[in-house]
Formats: structure tokens, C-alpha cells, sequence
């Protein structure tokens, strides 16, 4: 099944860029949702309703959840889910910034076994099945195999290194950000960078995907915690993530508070 389900997923990923990159340069209508969960535009609508439509009549016993529809009843019974992203990166995207991302997963019994980031403005595919290993642009990746925290590469924000949050000295990471979670777990999976960090609660239609393509490229994916995630739970968010090559993974773990 995870087989069957990436082509469909690469060929929504496609239809979405056409759709959102044709808003490009635009005068963009946007709104502030609720209690400050950030900006969403007309083409993040959009291109949900895209995805919604094509993914949905090809799989039409699998569940929904994505960031811009409401809570479907059905997901938590339906035999396998879509975890959608429409464009993870919004803000970046309004600022006319390229490195935004479309995000999509199909999700079997809470572990995610087809994924998908798309970032059209820059030609970037970055796929995975279960057991088949993980693609950017259909090359086969590879994490980093970084064995020390002190020198490693990381994406995270810089509040992610505050003192409190590690036990004795923070490790002299060499650190950088991308505006795009799902972006930044690619980049991880495709060696460019030695690992990732967030410790705040995370939704998972901006987790899900990366989540196995890390995994396939050879990394762990796991919660702040060190924890497997689990996806399709009753309220759509992880404990924070972590992911890394195995030894880097394991060494942050021990570090982190």
C-alpha cells in the first residue's frame, strides 16, 4: 500500500504547486486565524481545496486532516489518514520568500507510511515509502552520520538553545533556520544539515511527512523526549522533535532537559 500510495501523492504535490505558485507576485488576500495560530491566505485555501479533491476521490475510505480543514469525525475510525499540510511556510510564502512547502502523508495506525515535501519554487521533491528509502528529485538521500553534538549542524530557532533547556553547557552547535518545518526535517534527511530541533508542541501536518522521509534516509525521528511519534491522535500535535542521525540523535537526547 505504501507503494501504491506515493505516486498519487507526488502527482497532488505537483497539482498544488501549480496552483499555489500561480498566486505568486499577486495581491494576496490573507487573514489572522484565531487565538494567534498565525496568517493563512487564499492560496493556502486553495490549494487544500486541490488536495482535498484529489486525494480524497482516490482514497475515498481514508481519513482527513489537514491545517486548513475542519475536524473531520471519521479520521480517528478510517483505515489509514491523509495528514496534510497545504503550504507549511505561510509567512515566508506571503513575503514572497521561496522556501515554503507543500506537505503530505498518508498515516496507517498512528505511523506515517507514504510521505511527500514539494517545494515548487525550488525544484525540490523530497519523497518516501515505507521500506523503500527516501528521494530527493527520485536520487536516493542519506543523513548525516555526525557523531557529536559540538560542531554539528543544526536548524532550530534560537530560543531552542537557551540554557534552561539542556543540562550543564548547551553544545557548540553550529546553528541556522529555515522558515519551513517540513523543509528543515528534509534537509536533515538529505545530509545538508546534521540534525533538527524544536521543543515546542508541534501539529502534525507540519511533522508528519518529514517524519518518514527521515526515517527512510536513515535517521531517528522522535519526540522531544526521545519517544517514537505517533500521528491521527484526537489532538493533532507531537511533543516537540528531534531528529538526527542515530549516534547525534542519542547524544542530544542525553543533553536536552
Amino acid at each position: 500500500m505504501p507503494a501504491r500510495d506515493l505516486p498519487l501523492l507526488i502527482e497532488a504535490a505537483r497539482a498544488a504547486g501549480e496552483v499555489a505558485t500561480g498566486y505568486v507576485g499577486g495581491n494576496l488576500k490573507r487573514w489572522d486565524k484565531p487565538d494567534d495560530a498565525g496568517p493563512v491566505t487564499e492560496a493556502d485555501l486553495a490549494v487544500n481545496d486541490v488536495l482535498e479533491a484529489k486525494l480524497r476521490s482516490a482514497r475515498p475510505a481514508y481519513g482527513w486532516l489537514s491545517e486548513e480543514s475542519a475536524h473531520d469525525p471519521l479520521r480517528a475510525a478510517a483505515p489509514r489518514t491523509f495528514i496534510i499540510d497545504p503550504i507549511d511556510g505561510t509567512r515566508s510564502f506571503i513575503e514572497g520568500n521561496r522556501a515554503w512547502a507543500h506537505a503530505l502523508a498518508v498515516c496507517d495506525d498512528g505511523v506515517v507510511t507514504a510521505a511527500v515535501i514539494y517545494l515548487p519554487m525550488l525544484n525540490l521533491m523530497y519523497a518516501a515509502a515505507a521500506g523503500m528509502g527516501a528521494t530527493l528529485n527520485g536520487v536516493t538521500i542519506h543523513a548525516s552520520g555526525q557523531d557529536r553534538a559540538d560542531g554539528a549542524t543544526l536548524l532550530a530557532a534560537r530560543t531552542m538553545l537557551e540554557a534552561h533547556h539542556w543540562h550543564g553547557n548547551v553544545p557548540a552547535f553550529k546553528r541556522e533556520h529555515r522558515p519551513s518545518l517540513a523543509y528543515r526535517l528534509s534537509l536533515v534527511a538529505e545530509g545538508r544539515f546534521d540534525a533538527m530541533l524544536t521543543l515546542r508542541k508541534t501539529w502534525e501536518w507540519d511533522a508528519a511527512a518529514g517524519d518518514l522521509i527521515l526515517r527512510e534516509a536513515g535517521a531517528i525521528s522522535t519526540d522531544r523526549r526521545g519517544n517514537a511519534l505517533r500521528f491521527n491522535n484526537a489532538v493533532p500535535q507531537v511533543d516537540g522533535m528531534l531528529a538526527a542521525g542515530p549516534l547525534l540523535h542519542g547524544q542530544m537526547i542525553g543533553a536536552l532537559i
